[in-house]
């Protein structure tokens, strides 16, 4: 696909189909034209990213139509973004085409029909890009966090989970753990797939992960050192999750025999 230069387009991904999202997160980042800032499954967490109190700074939406159960909730979110001040662009992905005429009356950039090509879709990215305002590139992503009655920030280097507990959200870190304001879905399209999100309530810094136990349950731990003499926490990992990440963890590493799925 295309590597022509420029700023990358910074996209969010709202599809409820496990398949369709990775392949259509595959194509945009494929294409060198476009950046996945998340990719999310549900309206409703499409709608704390896109209208809640941490929004996050998009240049395109991609968005299915039907969400939740065959309820044409797509519709509603370009709807809700329509009524406010520079919104991002919107994309309307999706297998049905009896929406056409509605999408355009509200403004959508473009209608991309399922099954998505490569073709297709770097064609919808070169027209966005040409669309897209010039901005000023956003300042390094740091994160800022409570102690208190005073405000600490971090690289997001230095982060090894984000954690869900209690109506609030917390950040672990070698210097202690801190709360943030914003929810696990609008942290995670944040950082994309710098995160990877190991449980309802989990999100942690791969890089930081030292050991993977699958003992029962499954578990990582992430922080300095390994369990016996190091810092950190253990982490749950859920069970639809945990090969997927132990695939994960063996895909940038050497030094172990590959088995087959669910062995080892």
């Amino acid at each position: 696909m295309s590597s022509e230069g420029g700023e990358k387009l910074r996209c969010l991904v709202v599809e409820d189909e496990w398949a369709a999202r990775n392949y259509l997160v595959e194509l945009l980042e494929g294409s060198n034209l476009a950046q996945v800032a998340g990719a999310v499954a549900s309206a409703a967490e499409a709608r704390e990213i896109l209208l809640g109190d941490g929004r996050l700074a998009l240049d395109v939406v991609f968005l299915d139509i039907r969400l939740s159960g065959g309820r044409n909730e797509g519709l509603e979110i370009a709807r809700e973004l329509a009524a406010l001040s520079g919104p991002p662009l919107l994309v309307l992905a999706t297998a049905f085409n009896t929406h056409a005429l509605e999408a355009y009356d509200l403004g959508v950039a473009d209608y991309l029909l399922k099954p998505f090509t490569e073709q297709r879709v770097e064609r919808c990215l070169q027209r966005l890009r040409a669309r897209r305002p010039r901005v000023q590139p956003a300042g390094p992503l740091r994160i800022a966090a409570r102690r208190q009655k005073s405000l600490v920030f971090f690289d997001r280097e230095e982060v090894w989970a984000f954690e869900a507990a209690e109506r609030l959200t917390r950040v672990h870190t070698a210097h202690g753990v801190f709360d943030v304001d914003l929810s696990l879905s609008a942290i995670e399209a944040s950082f994309g797939r710098a995160l990877a999100r190991v449980h309802r309530n989990w999100l942690v810094n791969a890089t930081h992960i030292k050991e993977f136990e699958r003992d029962g349950e499954t578990r990582v731990w992430v922080g300095e050192g390994l369990v016996a003499d190091g810092r950190g926490i253990h982490v749950p990992v859920a069970r639809e999750r945990a090969q997927q990440l132990r695939d994960m963890l063996l895909a940038s590493a050497t030094g172990l025999r590959r088995v087959g799925r669910g062995e080892g």
